[in-house]
């Protein structure tokens, strides 16, 4: 089983909503209350307290109270872990590729 499977389920899981997806974009600017990532959503706060609660129960983001207020911030270990299960992916694909090229090349020659 590769090492990052159960975690990468859950990653993109989690971001395969657009709602999500848009959190996790303003996220990349810096941290930011609740309050400020809910507004742009024409949702009731609840609704939207889900979509935080699965960024964060599958550690895409770190949320913290400060005051009255809680704080969002992004886990960038979660996305260091999917680039690099994706750079794997495409490390694999790019020496498939190759080797399917020198064959046709070598047929070629034949």
């Amino acid at each position: 089983m590769p090492k990052y499977e159960n975690a990468i389920d859950g990653y993109f899981q989690a971001l395969a909503d657009p709602t999500r997806r848009a959190v996790v974009d303003r996220l990349t600017e810096g941290p930011a209350s609740v309050k400020e990532l809910a507004s742009p959503f024409k949702m009731a706060l609840p609704s939207f307290m889900q979509h935080l609660d699965i960024l964060e129960s599958n550690e895409l983001i770190v949320t913290k109270k400060e005051g009255r207020r809680r704080i969002c911030t992004i886990n960038q270990a979660a996305f260091d872990q999917m680039m690099d299960w994706m750079q794997d992916r495409r490390a694999l694909m790019k020496k498939r590729l190759d080797a399917l090229e020198n064959y046709l090349d070598n047929e070629q020659l034949n």
